[in-house]
């Protein structure tokens, strides 16, 4: 998915400057319009002011459930990635994904589909005509300096659900309840589809080394003793040796767990494209706006690629994460 605002922010990422088991910081998401009038709108968990990553996850977008003939879906042209992987997930719906490497493949609720950017690539999404209600995650991750201009790639895998103790787990990236996804990445991470029968709760071994974010969907969850709702995303900093999930709602919870190690680098990221400085982030922009083969063509979407923003008249001023005991003691909000 792009990001489509016209004034994208430049975002800076590095280590977090505390990793000590603290409890988790609750993150509120902002909303986004994908488009024109009918815009699709999403609600963006990161990055924002209070985090620019979790592990290198560093980019969440949570959208749905959409009415697609009333709203018109999703289209979004094609448009350019650099420097990072797209982790597409849908929970309903079918999206029609095409890309400079020439695939044309279909996601499917429940199946990962990982495109890496790289050095560059381009790619459409649409939702398919017999979509009626569309309902997902779009991720980002970033890639690190060694892998960071890697050739472009495409990957797709349907995880087999886990049962343990009332939660059915879809890992999708990683390990999580004894199944381990076959997909490669470039740093280590974790991706997984928690859902909670109503009252069900249930605790995972994790690895300590990770940070964790898990992003609700549907129900009232608490996620190491502190409580989610529904659009909210939680971080739980390293020193975790085991995550403790309850639904607390009368219903079925639905949940996103993501993790990593705490992604070393500074990494400035504009638009749709990830980089280490200014200069390289204004290069990417001309390469797109010429059409250079740095990132192929897509065949077969029916209309005009998109453009570029405009570039803001300063030089791109990173960001990094904050340290944890300037936001320990409560909420934070979207920027």
């Amino acid at each position: 998915m792009s990001n489509v605002e016209t004034d994208p922010v430049a975002v800076r990422c590095g280590e977090d400057g505390s990793q000590e088991a603290a409890r988790v910081e609750v993150l509120t998401a902002r909303d986004v319009p994908l488009g024109g009038v009918r815009a699709l709108h999403v609600r963006r968990t990161l990055p924002q002011r209070a985090r620019t990553l979790i592990g290198a996850w560093c980019f969440a977008d949570h959208y749905g459930p959409v009415d697609v003939p009333s709203s018109g879906g999703m289209d979004v042209p094609p448009h350019p990635h650099t420097g990072l992987a797209t982790v597409s997930w849908l929970f309903s719906g079918t999206i029609e994904h095409r890309d400079s490497l020439g695939t044309h493949a279909l996601i499917r609720p429940g199946e990962l589909n990982l495109m890496t950017g790289g050095h560059g690539i381009s790619h459409s999404e649409v939702s398919t005509a017999d979509t009626a209600v569309l309902h997902g995650v779009q991720l980002w991750v970033a890639l690190p300096e060694a892998h960071r201009n890697a050739d472009r790639d495409f990957r797709h895998h349907a995880p087999e659900p886990v049962r343990v103790d009332g939660a059915e787990i879809r890992v999708f990236l990683g390990s999580l309840a004894g199944d381990t996804s076959p997909v490669p990445t470039f740093t280590p991470l974790l991706g997984a589809q928690i859902d909670l029968e109503p009252g069900a709760r249930v605790t995972l071994e994790a690895d300590p080394a990770f940070e964790h974010g898990l992003l609700v969907d549907a129900g009232d969850v608490r996620f190491a003793d502190t409580g989610l709702r529904p659009t909210e995303l939680g971080y739980a900093p390293c020193g975790h040796g085991a995550l403790t999930l309850a639904n607390e709602s009368e219903r079925p919870a639905r949940t996103i767990l993501l993790g990593g190690p705490p992604f070393e680098e500074a990494i400035v990221m504009w638009w749709n494209f990830i980089a280490r400085t200014h200069e390289e982030i204004v290069q990417a922009r001309e390469d797109w706006e010429a059409a250079a083969d740095r990132f192929g063509a897509v065949e077969g979407y029916a209309g005009q690629r998109l453009r570029a923003p405009a570039l803001p008249n300063a030089v791109l001023t990173p960001r990094e994460n904050p340290r944890r005991d300037r936001t320990e003691s409560g909420k934070a909000g979207a920027s």
